[in-house]
C-alpha cells in the first residue's frame, strides 16, 4: 500500500495504526512522549493503553515528527480534539503538497467553536486536502480485528476515496461521504448524549428512559447538524445514529462511564482520574451548547448534561427537569 504517519499513540491512535499495518501499510506511530514511543518501539507493546497486546511489526514508533511524516502519503491525526491545533501546527513545516490529512478526533475547539476540519484548514491552508474518520468504533475492538464500519468524509470525494483505500481491509469496512459538517457534529455531540444515557442507566429508571434519551438525543444532533449545513441522511448513518448507539450503550465507552459515575454521586474530577483518558463529551459539552445558542437550536438534553458536569444539578433533578417540559410535537 503506502507509508502512513499516525499522530498520537493513545488508545485510538494505536488501534488505527494496527489496522493500517494489517492493511499492508508501513506505519510510523508518533507520540510527543519520548518514553512512550521508545517503549512501544523497543518492547512492541503499548503498556499504557493495551498492556499484553503485541504491536504489529509493520509499525515504527517515534517521538520525532519529521521522521514520522518522512515520505508518508497521509497523516492520521488521532489526538484529543483539544490538541489538534497544536499537533497540526507542529506538523505543518514537514508537509509537502501531496500529503492528505485525516482527522480522527471528534470535537469542537474551545474558544473558536471550530469543527476539526476547519481547524485544519485554518492551520494548514484552504488548499490542503483534509478528510475525517468517524463512526462507531471502540479502539479495543479495532485493535482486536473485530468487524467495524466507519465513515471517511472529505469535501472532494476523491480525497475520501484516497483515504479510505489505506484503511479498508479485512474486518474494517470504510464508507465515504462529502458531508464534513454532518459527520463532525454527529461525532462530537453523541459523546454528550452518551453521558446522559449513562447517568440515566446509573440511577436505574428503566429501559424506556434510555430509549427516549437516545431518540431525543438523536433529534438534538439532527437539529444542530442541519442548522450548520449538514445533511439529514448523515445523522441517520454510521457517524450519527451508529456512533450514538455504540457510545451510549457500550460499556467500553468513556463518556457513558462518566454518566454512570455521576449517577453514583462521584465528583467529575474523580471520575476523570479513574478513566485515565480524555472523555470528549466532557471536553465538548460547553462548546456544543454555545453552538446551539448561535444557531438558535433547542438542545435540552445537552444543556442538562452541561449542568450535571458543572455540579449544578443531580441526575434525578436533571431527569425531573426534562420530564417537566411542556408537551410538543415530536417533529
Amino acid at each position: 500500500m503506502g507509508i502512513v504517519a499516525v499522530l498520537g499513540a493513545g488508545s485510538w491512535g494505536t488501534a488505527l495504526a494496527e489496522q493500517l499495518a494489517r492493511a499492508g501499510n508501513e506505519v510510523r506511530l508518533w507520540d510527543r512522549n519520548p518514553e512512550l514511543a521508545a517503549k512501544i518501539q523497543d518492547c512492541r507493546e503499548n503498556s499504557v493503553y493495551f498492556p499484553g497486546i503485541t504491536v504489529n511489526s509493520g509499525i515504527t514508533a517515534t517521538a520525532d515528527l519529521s521522521i514520522a511524516i518522512q515520505d508518508a502519503e497521509i497523516a492520521v491525526v488521532a489526538v484529543p480534539s483539544s490538541a489538534v491545533r497544536d499537533v497540526l501546527t507542529q506538523l505543518n513545516p514537514f508537509l509537502n503538497s501531496s500529503n492528505l490529512i485525516v482527522i480522527a478526533a471528534k470535537g469542537i475547539e474551545r474558544g473558536t467553536l471550530l469543527l476539526m476540519h476547519s481547524v485544519a484548514r485554518e492551520v494548514l491552508g484552504e488548499e490542503r486536502e483534509v478528510a475525517l474518520l468517524s463512526g462507531p468504533s471502540f479502539a479495543l475492538e479495532v485493535l482486536q480485528d473485530m468487524p467495524t464500519a466507519v465513515t471517511i468524509a472529505a469535501a472532494n470525494i476523491s480525497s475520501a476515496n484516497r483515504a479510505a483505500s489505506f484503511f479498508h481491509s479485512g474486518s474494517f469496512r470504510v464508507y465515504t461521504s462529502q458531508d464534513l459538517v454532518g459527520v463532525e457534529i454527529g461525532g462530537a455531540t453523541k459523546n454528550v448524549i452518551a453521558i446522559a444515557v449513562g447517568a440515566v442507566d446509573g440511577v436505574n429508571i428503566g429501559l424506556n428512559a434510555r430509549a427516549a434519551l437516545i431518540t431525543r438525543g438523536l433529534a438534538e444532533i439532527s437539529r444542530l447538524a442541519l442548522a450548520m449545513g449538514g445533511e439529514p441522511r448523515t445523522v441517520m448513518g454510521l457517524s450519527g445514529l451508529g456512533d450514538l448507539l455504540l457510545t451510549a450503550t457500550g460499556d467500553l465507552s468513556r463518556n457513558r462511564r462518566v454518566g454512570l459515575g455521576l449517577a453514583e454521586g462521584k465528583k467529575l474530577e474523580e471520575i476523570l482520574v479513574g478513566l485515565g483518558q480524555v472523555a470528549e463529551g466532557v471536553e465538548n459539552a460547553e462548546q456544543i451548547v454555545a453552538l446551539a445558542g448561535i444557531y438558535s437550536v433547542n438542545m435540552p438534553i445537552t444543556e442538562e448534561v452541561l449542568c450535571l458536569l458543572r455540579g449544578e444539578h443531580t441526575v434525578k433533578e436533571s431527569v425531573a427537569r426534562l420530564l417537566s417540559r411542556d408537551p410538543k410535537s415530536e417533529f
